[in-house]
């Protein structure tokens, strides 16, 4: 099977919208929407090659890029493996100088468009904070439990897993997201005998038994998918049913569980270079730990005390 290496790059204007590209009929994957760029020639460096390409396709001048993200894509026919640069300096009003259609689109209105099945992965990437709360699984509604849940929504943490292991009530969960909402922050559901068709939530997060259980998405395509797994096939497993991105842990030892070997960050990092989607680390994180997480490829950390 053949294997392309190919770079893109993200561009963005002054309202933060992203520049996007419509493959021409002829080309594979014809008439589908992507980040522009193309493929590494010979002896190319990825960094030669995105400023190459985003000059012929668009006639700017890149003057400085970063690194955003790698992914690897299987289809029936090839393999692409892919280098996501974000175009932090470029010089000229991009056109499309190879007869594509390009627009700049908000973030929001990325799934209108008929996307390349690299860019689901690549959106959530970026609109996923780098801080994942997971509430306390216990004393759910007393005055402790209540008060720490508020001061997350104003604490800088714009997504929260709402754990529990009972099942809770319909009317106070509807409060918890109502107050979400109003601080624009997204609560997914880790609640037992989950339906998938709760009203009140931005999506589920499922544990490690119920997503293997699964073999294929339980959710619309619109919520969020969490998942959490403790080793590389698991996460991959998550991945392969449509997970939107994947909590591996614990990567240190806990003090809430002090028996459970930790996986250490080398096979935690080996998860993030083998996953397309984002990856939170969990289990003796701290805010401390956060820059290291990121600067690994991670989308963040997790945690129930990290925050």
């Amino acid at each position: 099977m053949q294997t392309i290496k190919a770079v893109v790059g993200v561009l963005r204007n002054k309202h933060q919208e992203i520049l996007i590209a419509q493959r021409r009929k002829s080309q594979f994957m014809g008439g589908f929407w992507e980040l522009p760029g193309g493929k590494i020639e010979h002896k190319e460096s990825p960094e030669q090659a995105i400023t190459r390409e985003l000059n012929e396709e668009l006639g700017i001048q890149v003057k400085h890029s970063s690194l955003h993200q790698t992914m690897v894509y299987h289809y029936e026919d090839r393999i692409v493996e892919l280098s996501i640069y974000n175009i932090n300096q470029y010089q000229h009003t991009p056109i499309g100088l190879e007869g594509q259609a390009i627009t700049w689109a908000r973030i929001t209105d990325l799934n209108n468009y008929q996307l390349l099945p690299t860019m689901r992965a690549f959106i959530h990437s970026i609109t996923l904070p780098n801080k994942y709360w997971i509430t306390p699984s216990s004393q759910h509604q007393s005055d402790e439990w209540m008060d720490k849940f508020d001061q997350k929504l104003t604490s800088g943490i714009n997504l929260i897993q709402l754990r529990s292991k009972t099942i809770l009530n319909t009317t106070f969960i509807a409060e918890l997201y109502n107050k979400c909402k109003h601080n624009s922050v997204k609560l997914l559901l880790n609640t037992a005998n989950k339906t998938f068709n709760e009203p009140s939530g931005d999506g589920w997060h499922l544990t490690t038994n119920e997503m293997l259980q699964l073999n294929k998405r339980p959710c619309a395509e619109d919520k969020l998918l969490g998942v959490s797994t403790h080793n590389l096939t698991e996460a991959l497993k998550a991945q392969s049913i449509g997970a939107d991105f994947v909590v591996i842990s614990p990567v240190q030892a806990t003090q809430t569980h002090p028996d459970t070997l930790p996986i250490g960050w080398d096979s935690a990092v080996n998860v993030v270079d083998k996953l397309n989607i984002p990856v939170y680390f969990l289990g003796g994180m701290r805010i401390k730990d956060l820059e290291k997480t990121r600067k690994l490829g991670a989308q963040g950390i997790a945690g129930v005390s990290a925050f």
